[in-house]
């Protein structure tokens, strides 16, 4: 078979790592001595590797995860202790696979939208997970938008694609009834089937500002709680500290 045509067979069977990278590889196999088995494990390995940072790369583009808020930069030492000892546990992934949530709860700038976005990145690094990232009054409005159009099980169908679904900033817009009831539809689809991880600034005894009716937000806060991990952010807020530490200093130490 000449090049040209084992390269095309590779192209045709969907391997284009190995159809860009045989021939070196067949130079490098007959310089180094190789025996046909390393030299069809070599290329074998490299089309597995180029798979998995494609598979990485696409998963981070279609997640919708901000940019900024990565592992690399969250500040872990201003993190309650009880967080920082979760978070090896978090990123080991084992609540996915166990359909468990994640809800952090904490006043605006206490760093929540930041960990849980760190958190799912690492998800999508490490275990290749498809995470979706969302402030919820968009999500909800996109499901809103499906019910009328009388698709909405298709759109939670699509949705049921991703196995951990980030939801930021649960109740800082309130809905109407009519959002509520696609919000809960939403949450009661996942139960104990894929994972959900919340960010909210108000505590689960005023989720009656979200949900309006008492019955729905006791089945709502049962269904998330029931296999959960409850993180409280408190303590100062981050932007509060970081704005302080722009301060020069003489302006500080003035009365």
């Amino acid at each position: 078979m000449s090049a040209d045509a084992l390269a095309l067979a590779f192209r045709s069977f969907r391997l284009p790592t190995m159809a860009a990278i045989w021939e070196e590889s067949v130079t490098r196999a007959e310089g180094e001595n190789w025996g046909y088995r390393r030299l069809l494990q070599h290329l074998c390995e490299s089309e597995a590797q180029d798979r998995r940072e494609r598979r990485v790369s696409r998963l981070l583009k279609q997640s919708g995860l901000p940019d900024g808020k990565t592992l690399g930069n969250l500040e872990e030492a201003v993190l309650p202790l009880k967080i920082r000892r979760l978070l090896p546990t978090l990123l080991e992934g084992g609540f996915v696979e166990r359909a468990e949530n994640v809800l952090a709860f904490g006043l605006p700038g206490r760093g929540k939208t930041h960990f849980l976005a760190a958190v799912a990145r690492e998800l999508v690094l490490r275990h290749r997970y498809p995470v979706l990232f969302t402030p919820t009054f968009k999500l909800v409005q996109q499901l809103l938008t499906a019910k009328k159009e009388l698709r909405l099980e298709e759109a939670l169908k699509q949705l049921d694609r991703y196995r951990v679904v980030v939801l930021d900033d649960l109740g800082y817009v309130q809905q109407d009834r009519t959002e509520m009831e696609v919000l809960f539809t939403f949450l009661a689809e996942r139960y104990e089937r894929r994972s959900v991880m919340i960010s909210s600034n108000l505590v689960f005894s005023k989720w009656d500002q979200i949900f309006k009716d008492p019955m729905t937000t006791m089945a709502a806060i049962d269904r998330l709680v029931h296999h959960a991990v409850i993180l409280e952010f408190n303590g100062e807020s981050v932007r509060a500290q970081k704005a302080r530490e722009k301060v020069p200093e003489k302006e500080t130490s003035q009365p």
